[in-house]
């Protein structure tokens, strides 16, 4: 029998959290003498009463430490009810979407996607750029300490080969995972800080500065405007695309730099192969470009280097006319949207390290083929690779490109066009919050899915932040057994 007293004490203290958070768009609307501030202190009321209800009743819980069943079911529970608490002011006051809506909105937001059902964002009270920008950022912290403190002890496709490192800095043993809780937040919060700075700085307005900072460093990519980056000047591009790149590096690396470890960054064979195959990408689009177009190769280099970073990164933020680029550029932005980024940071995908394993087992296998017998081991940074975070690693990639394709026919059976469908379960699991094909034409915006499509898309965010297993594992009945 599962013990849920330790997981939903999380998830109240985390609701109280939310509430008082909302109190912040709330002032801002009040400032601005909007009535849209109520729709704030009502979800705040509602939320915080639900979360002292959970904290208070299952307090007799505290100081429990949580078994692997409970990790599961509380990264779970995170994922699912945080957004829908999230989606109360979008449903009850401004921009009043639907309750599906409002929910997809939230989810996309908490999990960092930044694929978006609201058109005239620079017409909507700054209070909902300011919560949007706020669920991808406490998104992007949440997904932190989870990527490094429960996934590698849920061993979710392949992680547990982080376990160790998790909580070894390289000879300094750090004595609890709060401890790497706090550092990460200050480094969280000082790379919010400096990306805040520096746009502001290159002439971006205080406001927008801000959001964009949040949902820069979570990767999140929600904007304040419908043309996202589009509206401002090519020094913020490339800010942006350095500080996107940043973001999605394994933050342990970030830790250790911290504790004056610099050394592993620089050796992190995941950074390397991730840094070198995002210049390839952009390399060869911006040379394709400025071959096939009139446009200059410094813009073609740089529209390439920020929506490339963009997708490969999983944030979502677009400049300039990416989507009628043509099917080479389609194509190399599926293939680094499926890669994604690093493992251990907000990015999503199946990420650089898993790519790599996959491509090592591919070498191995094809070289026994001529030596049937002989002994070869795969090796990740002069470490052996077990065989069980191969396995985890082949169900993994298996069951992200099953559902890939399974979502994908769904769609299409509820009326999307295939390239659309494709492109949206696609944006969806590897939270990459880009949208192409006809029915995202029109407004940038994936408003025109039909109610069934857009419940797919957000059962496939929650799936890929999630890492799929984390998901698929409980629908076991073993799971609920000892």
């Amino acid at each position: 029998m599962v013990d849920f007293r330790p997981v939903a004490y999380v998830i109240g203290r985390i609701l109280i959290v939310l509430a008082i958070l909302m109190l912040a768009p709330a002032i801002i609307d009040w400032r601005a003498g909007l009535e849209n501030g109520h729709a704030y202190l009502a979800s705040a009321a509602l939320t915080g009463v639900t979360g002292a209800a959970l904290t208070l009743s299952t307090g007799n819980a505290l100081g429990q430490a949580l078994d692997t069943r409970q990790a599961y079911l509380l990264t779970a529970g995170i994922w699912f009810l945080v957004p829908f608490f999230g989606a109360l002011p979008f449903w009850i006051g401004a921009p009043g979407l639907s309750l599906l809506n409002a929910y997809f909105e939230a989810v996309s937001g908490i999990t960092t996607t930044g694929a978006s059902v609201i058109t005239g964002l620079a017409e909507q009270p700054q209070s909902v750029n300011l919560w949007r920008g706020m669920l991808n950022w406490l998104g992007g912290l949440g997904i932190a300490f989870i990527a490094m403190i429960f996934l590698p002890l849920m061993r979710i496709g392949g992680m547990q080969f982080f376990r160790t490192e998790g909580f070894d800095t390289f000879g300094k043993v750090l004595p609890r995972a709060t401890d790497i809780a706090k550092q990460l937040l200050i480094v969280y919060l000082a790379l919010t800080v400096v990306t805040m700075t520096v746009y502001a700085m290159l002439g971006m307005p205080a406001f927008e500065a801000v959001v964009h900072g949040m949902t820069t460093v979570a990767t999140g990519g929600f904007s304040t405007n419908d043309a996202s980056f589009s509206v401002y000047a090519p020094p913020i591009h490339y800010a942006a695309a350095l500080f996107m790149f940043l973001a999605s590096l394994p933050y342990i690396r970030y830790v250790q730099l911290m504790n004056g470890t610099a050394l592993p960054l620089w050796q992190d064979a995941q950074v390397r192969a991730y840094a070198r195959w995002l210049g390839m990408a952009v390399l060869a689009v911006a040379i394709w470009r400025a071959w096939t177009t009139n446009t200059g190769f410094e813009q073609a280099f740089r529209e390439s280097l920020f929506n490339l970073a963009s997708i490969m990164s999983s944030t979502g933020y677009g400049a300039g006319s990416f989507a009628g680029w043509g099917g080479f550029m389609l194509v190399v932005a599926f293939v680094v949207g499926v890669i994604g980024a690093c493992s251990g940071s907000s990015a999503a995908g199946l990420s650089v390290f898993r790519v790599q394993l996959v491509i090592a087992v591919l070498g191995r296998e094809i070289r026994r083929i001529g030596s049937p017998s002989s002994v070869d081991p795969i090796r990740y940074q002069g470490r052996a690779v077990e065989d069980d975070v191969l396995n985890a690693l082949i169900l993994f990639v298996s069951s992200f490109i099953l559902i890939l394709g399974v979502m994908s026919v769904a769609m299409t059976l509820l009326g999307v066009d295939t390239v659309s469908a494709l492109f949206a379960v696609w944006t969806a699991l590897g939270n990459i919050g880009y949208g192409f094909g006809p029915l995202v034409e029109r407004t940038g915006t994936f408003i025109d899915f039909p109610p069934g499509a857009i419940a797919i898309m957000t059962l496939c965010m929650i799936l890929g932040r999630l890492g799929l297993l984390a998901i698929l594992v409980m629908v076991l009945p073993s799971f609920w057994r000892r």
